[in-house]
């Protein structure tokens, strides 16, 4: 199956489990690799998209899941075809 070069993030997700672990969002910056703004643009939802490497340290540095971390449902070319009739 085609693995998407993006990923379709929940920013109110991110922001409860960046709180739920006791970070700010420069620390996590930090652990992800990427600049504090750039946090806030996902937890406020004007970014959505995440490359892989990033979207993987972000998930390692939350101890989250994919499930917690992706937008539902998923983008189309994520999601299994439709089936034909």
């Amino acid at each position: 199956m085609h693995q998407p070069t993006t990923f379709e993030v929940d920013g109110d997700a991110i922001r409860e489990e960046r709180m739920q672990a006791g970070l700010t969002r420069a620390q996590l910056a930090d652990l992800v690799g990427v600049t504090d703004r750039y946090i806030r643009h996902l937890e406020g939802g004007t970014r959505r998209h995440m490359r892989k490497p990033p979207y993987f340290a972000l998930r390692t540095a939350l101890k989250a899941t994919d499930e917690r971390l992706r937008r539902n449902p998923p983008r189309p070319t994520e999601a299994d075809p439709p089936e034909r009739k």
